[in-house]
């Protein structure tokens, strides 16, 4: 009977050891478990912040470019108007030109040495002459200097729009 108690002895250990084994590996992979689950929670946690940051950041350079685009879009109505505002205007004033209905004359120095240079000096009954002696232009002569005109009035209009534009994107920055 010393052999079955033995055996039985052994048998039991046996079954103790591999029921203990069985059930500190179950804790060990719960535990294990909840500490993945932990991680990954604060993991997971951490990406939402990092993307709703990322979301907002790239919300307000939007709503920074939108504004950006709007007074650039601003600017560009403003430049367009002076710009359309001056060749009207210098087309009004060629057009007076061409029909005679307005002359361009030019002071002369008469101060200066062969001053005769054959132009009169003596103002016309039509019209009165302020200031000194002057010279009516040739209608040609005239259309070309509004010419050259209206091109540096467009050049002044387009360097103001040209300035405009790079403060205000380098406000921006």
């Amino acid at each position: 009977m010393t052999t079955i108690n033995w055996r039985l002895a052994a048998l039991v250990l046996l079954l103790g050891l591999a029921v203990g084994g069985r059930v500190a590996w179950l804790w060990q992979a719960n535990s294990y478990g909840k500490a993945m689950a932990d991680k990954a929670g604060d993991y997971q946690s951490e990406r939402e912040a990092a993307a709703s940051a990322a979301i907002e950041w790239q919300a307000a350079e939007q709503s920074r470019r939108r504004a950006l685009e709007d007074r650039l879009r601003a600017d560009d109505e403003t430049h367009y108007k002076e710009l359309r505002d001056a060749q009207q205007t210098q087309g009004r004033l060629r057009d007076r030109l061409a029909t005679a209905d307005l002359r361009l004359s030019v002071l002369l120095d008469t101060s200066a040495e062969g001053s005769g240079c054959g132009v009169s000096t003596a103002a016309g009954g039509s019209g009165v002459v302020h200031g000194g002696a002057r010279a009516q232009l040739d209608p040609a002569h005239a259309q070309r200097i509004i010419g050259i005109t209206d091109a540096g009035d467009q050049g002044l209009i387009a360097l103001a729009a040209c300035q405009a534009y790079v403060k205000a994107v380098t406000a921006t920055k």
